[in-house]
């Protein structure tokens, strides 16, 4: 039955991706769905993009091993990133009617900086994608009781996706998210309720969590060795992931202004509540068989929440915990597989044929999509790490090249583009040196390149005015 329905909900997800793909006329519905998307479905696709893989199985079972403080990065910087990106950045972004984030960058500042930052946001995804993909490959793993490997089940995975995102774009992923959303939230909240009632209820859960020390979030001591860490995954993932191709398309597919802002700002609330549903679902599973649940949080707590389902829940259950998690990991594949596509495209393609015509321009964006979706399964098939670190390692190249030219060029006029090469290049360079060769426990290496980027765009962007100031006092009868 299980294995019936999975297969039953796989189909039915294509056949609404392909309907959807009949709304797809040229590269503007291809990329941000005509900018035509109500709040609702806006709100669903930027909650059901961040809520997947990641959230499900990686962030509960960080949270199983390391409490809320090991979690800081998500829930906590992604859903604040979703909400700052929604209050500060949608507002200007969606005005300028942009095709992509990297777009900004070339009319803000020019060609050079809008390639560079564009290949560190393309490659930035490849390790969240290939997490969604591994993921994948683990549910088809367990649902099938090992008859699919996970090798085999990352490959149908991303042949699934791949198809309804090729010929929809982003109406397949808006209309599968909004559907998605709703499996997502009714189908956690009754297996909360179910496996809650196993152990007498969440009180039940909270108070031993509590008592294990796995609600403490902040630092326990204040010294720099661990408050420095702690802040530096925090801003990782929460600013790191605002020059994203994902959440600019969620803003600009939106029908308006207003909607762009109150849609991410709901959707990253939305998501900060309901991140906290699979570490209850996790925890709970400690209680419900201690020596089993603790000897897997030593070897892979990623198994921690299937195996709960599967070994103590009925067949109903196991349907509904499975639909919603495929649900949130498709839709985030989507998203994350389309979203470099279309970034790699119009900014590094395109400005090579400028004159190429919207026809062509679609078949380029969709044989960039099926090239890096090969890329990511590369890449989910050979990687050690686990799901967790692959997406929170991704945001670290955005944080160090791409974000600091983004926000000074929205708030800060006097910004340059040599400014942003200054930025670009020490960002970049310094955490590449920190990650190689001078390695911290105290200052990540990601931190360190950020603060470089940070005096790199200042630096860069005053020096020619201060020169240009000097020359004319010298010479002040010389134009």
């Amino acid at each position: 039955m299980l294995i019936g329905f999975v297969a039953l909900y796989l189909a039915v997800s294509v056949g609404i991706g392909l309907y959807a793909a009949t709304r797809v006329h040229n590269t503007k519905d291809f990329a941000v769905a005509g900018r035509s998307l109500p709040l609702p479905v806006v709100t669903a696709t930027v909650f059901a993009t961040w809520f997947g893989a990641e959230t499900v199985l990686g962030v509960s079972a960080t949270f199983v091993k390391d409490g809320l403080g090991g979690v800081v990065a998500d829930p906590f910087g992604a859903s604040l990133c979703l909400i700052l990106a929604g209050l500060f950045f949608a507002p200007k972004l969606y005005r300028m009617g942009l095709l992509t984030i990297g777009d900004y960058y070339r009319e803000r500042y020019n060609r050079t900086v809008e390639v560079v930052t564009s290949i560190a946001i393309v490659i930035s995804y490849l390790g969240w994608v290939a997490a969604q993909i591994k993921a994948l490959g683990l549910v088809f793993n367990i649902v099938t009781s090992g008859a699919i490997s996970t090798e085999w089940g990352m490959v149908l995975g991303a042949a699934i996706v791949l198809t309804y995102t090729t010929f929809g774009g982003m109406f397949s992923v808006a209309m599968l998210d909004f559907v998605q959303m709703v499996v997502v939230m009714c189908g956690l909240l009754f297996i909360a309720w179910f496996i809650g009632g196993l152990v007498g209820g969440p009180a039940v859960v909270i108070a031993h969590a509590s008592a294990a020390g796995k609600l403490q979030f902040f630092p326990a001591e204040a010294k720099l060795s661990l408050w420095v860490p702690f802040v530096g995954a925090w801003m990782t993932m929460m600013l790191g992931s605002i020059p994203q191709q994902d959440v600019f398309q969620r803003i600009t597919s939106a029908k308006d202004e207003k909607t762009a802002i109150r849609g991410s700002v709901l959707g990253g609330s939305i998501y900060f509540a309901f991140a906290f549903v699979p570490m209850f679902l996790a925890y709970a599973a400690t209680l419900v068989d201690p020596a089993m649940f603790n000897d897997l949080v030593k070897n892979d707590a990623q198994l921690v929440l299937p195996t709960l389902i599967l070994q103590h829940t009925p067949v109903f259950a196991q349907v509904i915990f499975f639909g919603a998690l495929l649900s949130a990991i498709m839709s985030c594949s989507s998203a994350t597989l389309l979203a470099p596509s279309v970034a790699f495209s119009e900014n590094i393609v395109r400005g090579f044929y400028p004159h190429m015509s919207d026809k062509r321009f679609l078949l380029v964006m969709r044989v960039s999509l099926v090239t890096f979706a090969v890329a990511v399964l590369f890449i989910a098939l050979n990687s050690k790490l686990t799901i967790f670190q692959m997406v929170e390692s991704a945001y670290k190249v955005t944080l160090v090249t791409a974000f600091i030219p983004l926000v000074f060029g929205l708030y800060w006029s006097r910004a340059t583009s040599q400014g942003a090469y200054f930025a670009m290049a020490l960002g970049l360079s310094v955490w590449l040196a920190c990650e190689v060769f001078v390695k911290s426990e105290v200052w990540p290496a990601q931190i360190v390149g950020f603060i470089a980027a940070f005096g790199g765009m200042i630096a860069g962007s005053l020096l020619p005015q201060k020169v240009a100031r000097h020359h004319a006092a010298r010479h002040p009868h010389q134009p």
